[in-house]
This record gives structure tokens, C-alpha cells and sequence, in this order.
């Protein structure tokens, strides 16, 4: 199970806010309160110390008040905006490469509330090769990247290696081999034309002979024959979508490692 990082951000930012507003709205007004009392008592003439001794906020108000806006502030562009996202398998090679920090744009597909995933307002749907965030359907607590390939009304074979959607064979062109046995291929889906792995061995036949109905996404990993994806799990359905991955901005194996900016850039 993944860290949910939002989860806490939201839970962080709801305590800091509930601790904000009572030191605004109840703590500080009955420390005033106090302290023209002790001014009314003493005539008029309470020293200064004894004022800002009065007056001073709690540490936990404090706090409140410091992590509050910044705590809401990364909640809303997290949320609404951009994510951050590491890619944490080689599912997407050559595309993506193990260790790829990538952003995720949250709003292409309408933006959605925290957590719960719920959308509050429609904008563009995705497209077939379209680089997707989601919510794994069979663990929605984990993050999956995969590659759409196919859109709601779309039937789709995958024979001999060979994407085919409705009934057309998706344009691939052999670029070469790399050392590892993969043949890297360039296909072009939709308007995109990207890069993929496959090996070079005759292949298993898939279909999904009947259209992909309303709200539902059939995806694929770029490392075709290493990739747990549609062809084993099934479709991703709308509402376990996350965002679309739109670059790259470092890649980190680990931290003994030194961060490389080398594949920094859009996402094909």
C-alpha cells in the first residue's frame, strides 16, 4: 500500500485550520477581553510586559496560524493542479525510465476533490495515447501509469503483438534493438507516436471484441510484454482517474544516488 500523502495533507490541513480559527475567533477575543479588564483595574496604567504577556499566542496557535495557509496552499495545487509522481517500474520503457519523476497535470481531466476522487467540474476526456495516472482498480490505494489505448466505444485485439482497434492495425515501425532483447518499435496512436518495447518472440493473442462502454479506459504499459496492464486486470473506470503525465522533471533511483537531469521534458 502506498503512502497517501494527500490523505495526511488533508487531515494536517483541517487541524491546522480548526486550530486557526479558534485562536481567531475565541482564544485571542477572550485574551483581549482579559486584558481590558486588567487595563480597566489597574486604572489605565498596566505595563507594557504585562500587555504582551497577556496577548501572548500558545504555541499550538501559533502554529496553527504559521501551517495553515502553507498547508492549504500545497493542498490546492496538489489537489487541483499538478502532483508530483515517481515512476516506480519499468512498465513505460523506454518512455519512462525507473526512478522518472514526473508531473502529473491534475485539471486535463476535470478537476476532482481530494481523496474521495469525487469530480466537481467536467473538462477534456483522454485520448488514445494519452499518458494516464490512476487509482489501480484492483487496490484503489495504489498509483498505476499507463498509456490509453482505448476509448470508450473501441474494440480492441492485441494479436501477435499487434495493437488492433476497430479492426484497425495501429501503425509500428522497427527503430532498432537495444542490448537488453527488446525491439524498439515507434507507433503511432492517436496523435501521438511514441516509442515502445517488445520482444522480438511470437506473441499471445487478447481481445476485447465488445466496445468499451461509457466512462472506461483500456491502457497498456510502452514495455508491452512488462507490463501488468488492461490485458490482465481490465478496464480503468473514470472515476479512478488521477491526471495526465505531462514531463518530466528529474530522475532519482535512490538516495544514494545523484538526482540526473538528463530525460528532463515532455511526455510523448
Amino acid at each position: 500500500m502506498e503512502f497517501d500523502f494527500e490523505l495526511v495533507l488533508v487531515i494536517g490541513c483541517v487541524i491546522a485550520g480548526i486550530g486557526w480559527a479558534i485562536e481567531a475567533f475565541w482564544a485571542k477575543p477572550k485574551r483581549l477581553a482579559r486584558l481590558n479588564e486588567q487595563v480597566v483595574s489597574a486604572g489605565g496604567q498596566l505595563p507594557d510586559s504585562a500587555q504582551l504577556e497577556e496577548m501572548k499566542e500558545p504555541v499550538w496557535a501559533e502554529y496553527s496560524r504559521s501551517f495553515f495557509p502553507v498547508l492549504a496552499l500545497v493542498l490546492l495545487l496538489r489537489s487541483f493542479l499538478f502532483e508530483p509522481y515517481q515512476i516506480p517500474s519499468g512498465s513505460m520503457l523506454p518512455t519512462l525510465q525507473v526512478g522518472d519523476f514526473i508531473v502529473v497535470n491534475k485539471y486535463t481531466y476535470g478537476l476532482r476533490m481530494p481523496v474521495t476522487g469525487t469530480k466537481l467540474m467536467d473538462n477534456n476526456d483522454p485520448q488514445r495515447g494519452d499518458v494516464m495516472v490512476f487509482k489501480f482498480p484492483k487496490e484503489p490505494a495504489v498509483k498505476y501509469i499507463k498509456r490509453v489505448v482505448g476509448v470508450p466505444g473501441d474494440t480492441i485485439i492485441y494479436q501477435d503483438k499487434q495493437l488492433i482497434i476497430n479492426g484497425e492495425p495501429v501503425p509500428q515501425v522497427s527503430v532498432g534493438m537495444d542490448i537488453s532483447g527488446h525491439e524498439i518499435m515507434r507507433e503511432a496512436l492517436g496523435e501521438t507516436n511514441h516509442l515502445m518495447w517488445k520482444r522480438p518472440s511470437k506473441g499471445a493473442s487478447w481481445a476485447l471484441p465488445q466496445p468499451i462502454p461509457e466512462g472506461h479506459y483500456f491502457v497498456l504499459g510502452d514495455n508491452r510484454d512488462g507490463s501488468n496492464d488492461s490485458r490482465y486486470w481490465g478496464l480503468v473506470s473514470e472515476d479512478l482517474i488521477v491526471g495526465k503525465a505531462v514531463s518530466v522533471w528529474m530522475q532519482w533511483n535512490n538516495f544514494l544516488s545523484l538526482p540526473n537531469f538528463s530525460t528532463v521534458g515532455s511526455i510523448e
